[in-house]
């Protein structure tokens, strides 16, 4: 009988009937299953003017969350986002706007709730473009339409997770340079050993510099880093306090003992300076994580 009675009468009177069925306990069952039928039953526009009826001063604002509750689990995803933005646009407390996204995220599939949230982004701010990595706070968001709150993250700054280029080519450059400044410019009276000693170090150079050029990441460029780190030092070690096997060795290398310490120290250097860009950039993941954070807050409230 209480649904039939609420699906085709005047609201006045549905909202008559609710507030008569409200005044004795007997009737609670009565009273919920009326509210239930017109969520269930009546348009959203009769929805919305149902609350608007039923929360109205002295009345309590949850006067009408059954049938807020029904009408947002129940009905298709397009009327209950036709009925979240009426709600918004009525005379209505906050809470039957709230009672209406409460009961939708709870109370439908996951499926919905996607198309939903998709619906009211679109419904409220129109859609967004993907964001490009180095997008910056210098171009100011569209003005909101007049009703929709304002984004609480609106102009956002996002910083390139890549680290530049040009450390790691430089230090593969140095390397190179390093490699040729050690290599053994003759064999004429030089032991096989001492000439393989210095051709391997030039070979070490040389394959340090193609791995930076292949993937300059920390560990090569740390290597890259403490072998001519420590060419230089052995280098002036040998001019300084050797006058053995050592300094004969290195008199072998194709530039002058001088610039081959020299080309050693500079390889580290550029190496340790490629080490740090890289060491400082922030991982991919975390900026990919930062722009969905702010793609997500941009939809909300």
């Amino acid at each position: 009988m209480v649904r039939a009675a609420v699906a085709d009468r005047p609201l006045d009177e549905v909202a008559q009937l609710i507030t008569l069925l409200e005044q004795s306990p007997r009737y609670a069952r009565a009273t919920a299953d009326a509210l239930r039928a017109v969520g269930l039953n009546r348009s959203v526009d009769d929805v919305t003017r149902l609350v608007v009826l039923l929360t109205r001063p002295p009345r309590d604002a949850s006067g009408a969350d059954e049938a807020i509750r029904a009408a947002a689990e129940s009905r298709p995803v397009e009327e209950v986002t036709r009925l979240m933005a009426l709600l918004r646009q009525a005379p209505l407390e906050p809470h039957c706007g709230q009672e209406a996204v409460r009961a939708a995220a709870t109370g439908r599939p996951v499926e919905d709730l996607v198309e939903l949230i998709g619906r009211l982004a679109d419904e409220r701010g129109g859609t967004h473009p993907p964001r490009q990595p180095e997008e910056t706070a210098a171009t100011p968001p569209a003005a909101p339409r007049e009703g929709t709150p304002v984004p609480r993250a609106a102009r956002v700054r996002f910083r390139s997770a890549t680290p530049p280029a040009w450390p790691g080519r430089l230090a593969a450059l140095a390397l190179f340079g390093c490699a040729a400044a050690y290599f053994p410019a003759h064999q004429d009276g030089v032991s096989l050993r001492r000439y393989g000693f210095v051709l391997g170090l030039s070979g070490v150079c040389l394959l340090l510099a193609l791995l930076v050029t292949l993937r300059p990441t920390a560990p090569p460029l740390t290597l890259a880093v403490l072998v001519p780190a420590a060419l230089a030092a052995t280098q002036l070690y040998a001019a300084r306090f050797d006058s053995g096997r050592l300094s004969r060795a290195l008199d072998l290398t194709l530039a002058p003992a001088w610039a081959a310490g020299l080309a050693a120290v500079c390889a580290a250097l550029a190496a340790l300076t490629a080490l740090v860009v890289r060491l400082a950039s922030p991982p991919p993941h975390l900026n990919t994580t930062e722009r969905l954070l702010a793609e997500a807050q941009r939809t909300t409230d």
